[in-house]
């Protein structure tokens, strides 16, 4: 291929570490050997010709294209219209800015909501939170309150929905409280960005629990109050913590994804009483250390 001595390093390093992640991705899309074969080693030949050193995550970078040529094998003329680039991108034009990926993963997800909106809200759910979050089946049970089996039937109900393109009519209709589970999250994330101690107390029930877990660590100490919730929040989901809330459904429920740069580190469940949140229940990847200023 003629790469510089650094680039073929990065690249073979990447092959080494990343290939079965990328397989995993693909086959929870895909779930064809071939084409699953297929899709990885096309996205290691894009990292080939891409300016791979001015590529800071290149992980990142791969499961980012990797998804793009996953939703391009899914076939779905509805996704491609939703896309606001209709051919796979010129990976040798990307570099290493941040933005740019994200930005890229933004449309992969704005596609694919086109065709996950369509299943069941259980179906939908758990699909996105185990094929494309790539949360546990564990994780994804505790945090919906159905079983690892059930969850994993649920995913692989929605795959098979995908792949045929057979969707039955009327399988998703608008949820009951909707709205109000749409708002409710998007109230949490509004204080959250803000650092609004206060505003945050105001939303909470007097005698709400917030519980947590951190995938591969031993449970952490459930907070009690409106206060003790409210600090906790702030600590791991304000404005010093590097990270950028988005409101997510969880089976109707009002829910939010929580993002590090490109990648999914946590998921919080927010149940409602009386339009106050009574009961978080967040289910994270180790974070790592917080970005510095």
């Amino acid at each position: 291929m003629g790469l510089s001595s650094s680039r073929d390093v990065r690249v073979r390093a990447a092959w080494r570490d990343d290939r079965g992640y990328l397989f995993a991705i693909a086959a929870g899309m895909l779930g064809r050997p071939a084409e699953v074969e297929d899709v990885v080693q096309e996205a290691f030949a894009r990292l080939a010709g891409a300016a791979i050193d001015d590529i800071i995550d290149v992980r990142g970078w791969l499961v980012v294209v990797t998804r793009r040529l996953c939703l391009d094998r899914l076939g779905s003329a509805e996704a491609r219209r939703t896309t606001a680039t209709p051919e796979p991108p010129d990976v040798t034009q990307q570099g290493g800015d941040p933005a740019d990926r994200l930005t890229l993963d933004d449309e992969v997800r704005r596609a694919l909501a086109v065709v996950v909106d369509r299943l069941s809200p259980a179906e939908r759910t758990s699909f996105i939170l185990h094929d494309i979050f790539g949360f546990p089946f564990g994780a994804v049970a505790e945090l919906v309150g159905r079983s690892p089996a059930a969850c994993r039937q649920l995913a692989r109900r929605a795959r098979l929905s995908i792949r045929s393109g057979s969707f039955p009519s009327g399988v998703s209709p608008p949820q009951p409280g909707g709205k109000t589970a749409a708002d409710l999250a998007e109230r949490f994330i509004s204080v959250c960005a803000g650092g609004d101690l206060n505003g945050l107390i105001s939303l909470l029930d007097p005698g709400v629990a917030g519980l947590a877990a951190v995938l591969g660590l031993p449970p952490l100490p459930p907070a009690r109050g409106a206060s003790a919730v409210a600090e906790r929040a702030l600590f791991f989901f304000g404005p010093s913590a590097g990270v950028c809330l988005e409101p997510f459904t969880v089976e109707g429920r009002a829910g939010v994804a929580v993002r590090r740069g490109s990648h999914v580190v946590a998921v919080v469940r927010l149940d409602e009483r009386g339009g106050r949140i009574f009961h978080l229940h967040a289910i994270a990847r180790r974070f790592g250390p917080r970005p510095t200023r």
